[in-house]
């Protein structure tokens, strides 16, 4: 292909780059998306149908080829292809290398990319799995759909997380920490605010239903590396790792809240790059609008922010969804490249939506872009990328190019010989439990019952002896004088006349249900109580 032809801006020539289409009549020039700005983020939106998922699989072909790693969910298991070249058997072979053709495609060839599979599930990739201290409770109470009140117990059930000593890392540690909160409340209630148990109990009760989604291999370790997400093969080609969302999607809390999770733990521990020439990893977030569904402002806030600050870490954000309606404006208004394909308007509120669409592209006077939007054909969009100096391209009216790896989903068979390749094989797929906070407080219960259980048996000795000590004291013979027997029992009785009262009376109140109850309130425990 002739590069030099492909100009944009001042005559800036795409040195660095990635070919996404364009020629044919009537249709604008070459587009590309530059990799120096691709960390400014981007949005492929588009009705079911029109072509995202290729827009997508092409960006993260352009993106491998570059050097740059790649992490996308793939909903429908049509991404698991970029493992696998394309053939001259497929059916759309002619297709491609006719559209090729057309847009002055003409280095075009098959090809694979290095590929990972990730699986929350552990079933169709590498397990992948995160603690839950390091989800914090912010994304947790997201998750599990609390209340601002139950939120507030999580919070303080994290905060003892660290005073106590008591790390987090699966959903039997925060089960076992709720209850010894629950145990505790009211002596917490007093230093952290009220405490309820009608607030653990929810909290329990959607813990379970997280459980029963499997929901709980997400939490435990060994948990991510995020190294492990921006390999690098030998050959210089960014390794795309690819997360099997088709299972999950069932569960899209759960979905949206691992994605933000990674992109908050990228966020959190990468270093400052500054304006690099190419990113250091590109994050597709597929079904977007999951994300900001019924989400609480605070989320929002973070979303935000996170797109707003991440891209000085070398990341860029590519949200994929069916209207750019689904994205709140705030974020919104950061997606520098764009890739639009048809939007359809049947009703009022479909209008003006995609009159608000095509508002936000540069115009192009050659036509229409609110037409142009609902008019473009499968395979086709209207796109507009950021220019020289970041500044938003004219949009564009684009035939989008054929992929070079196979389009559509790949064979079981195809998955396990790529899964058992993979660089990561066999890091993650043992499940390491490791001392945290329900060991730790299994073992304070049964330190407690323990001496709860010593407390009972010298209590039973003290009366074995208590009776042995009456028993001879009321014996008046045995060969003493008696004489000698009335001095001794006279001295005893004077000795034991109030003391041996009080303790016989603490001895038969402490051998009594209400005795034994103060013994366990002391020390009984957690997890075990006689």
């Amino acid at each position: 292909m002739d590069w030099d032809a492909l100009v944009i801006g001042d005559g800036e020539k795409m040195d660095g780059h990635i070919f996404l289409g364009g020629g044919g009549e009537g249709y604008g020039d070459k587009q590309g998306l530059l990799l120096k700005y691709a960390n400014r983020h981007g949005l492929i939106a588009g009705a079911t149908g029109t072509g995202k998922t290729v827009t997508l699989q092409i960006l993260a072909e352009g993106f491998s080829k570059a050097g740059v790693p790649v992490f996308l969910s793939d909903v429908k298991s049509d991404l698991s292809g970029l493992a696998v070249s394309g053939t001259p058997e497929f059916k759309l072979h002619e297709a491609f290398m006719k559209r090729a053709g057309t847009i002055g495609f003409d280095d075009y060839a098959y090809q694979a990319f290095p590929v990972t599979f990730w699986d929350l599930f552990g079933e169709q990739g590498h397990p992948i799995r995160t603690t839950v201290a390091e989800m914090g409770p912010l994304l947790l109470a997201r998750l599990l759909d609390l209340s601002e009140a139950q939120e507030g117990v999580l919070n303080i059930a994290f905060r003892l997380s660290d005073e106590e000593g008591l790390p987090l890392l699966d959903l039997k540690d925060l089960r076992a920490l709720l209850v010894w909160v629950g145990e505790n409340a009211p002596t917490l209630s007093l230093e952290y605010g009220h405490v309820s148990n009608a607030s653990i109990g929810a909290i329990q009760r959607q813990l379970l239903v997280l459980e029963n989604q499997g929901g709980a291999g997400l939490f435990g370790e060994p948990a991510l590396e995020l190294s492990d997400l921006m390999r690098v093969d030998p050959d210089g080609r960014g390794r795309i790792s690819i997360l099997a969302a088709d299972k999950l999607m069932a569960s899209p809390a759960l979905y949206a809240t691992f994605l933000l999770w990674l992109l908050s733990e990228l966020f959190e521990e990468l270093p400052e790059v500054g304006d690099p020439d190419k990113p250091r990893l590109v994050f597709f977030f597929d079904e977007a609008h999951l994300l900001f569904d019924d989400a609480p402002k605070a989320l929002i806030d973070k979303v935000e922010q996170v797109a707003r600050l991440i891209r000085s870490k070398g990341v860029g954000v590519y949200f994929c969804t069916q209207n750019p309606a689904d994205v709140p404006e705030d974020v919104l208004g950061q997606l520098g490249n764009r890739v639009q394909h048809a939007l359809r308007a049947f009703t009022a509120r479909d209008k003006i939506a995609l009159s608000r669409a095509a508002q936000t592209y540069r115009d192009n006077p050659r036509f229409d872009t609110e037409a142009a939007i609902r008019e473009v054909g499968v395979g086709e969009a209207v796109t507009s990328m950021l220019e020289n100096k970041g500044v938003p391209g004219v949009v564009e009216r684009t035939l989008i190019r054929p992929p070079s790896s196979q389009l559509g989903p790949i064979s079981v068979g195809q998955r396990q010989a790529v899964i058992d390749a993979s660089p990561v094989f066999g890091k993650y797929d043992t499940v390491q439990d490791r001392e945290s906070a329900f060991e730790t407080l299994k073992a304070r219960a049964k330190a407690s019952a323990e001496a709860a259980e010593a407390a009972e048996v010298d209590e039973e000795r003290a009366e074995a002896e208590e009776r042995e000590f009456r028993a001879a004291r009321r014996y008046s013979g045995g060969g003493l004088p008696r004489s000698s027997s009335t001095r001794i029992g006279s001295r005893s009785r004077s000795r034991d006349t109030f003391g041996s009262a009080i303790g016989a009376a603490v001895i038969k109140e402490l051998k009594g249900t209400t005795g034994r109850r103060i013994v366990r309130g002391i020390l009984g425990g957690l997890f075990k109580g006689r």
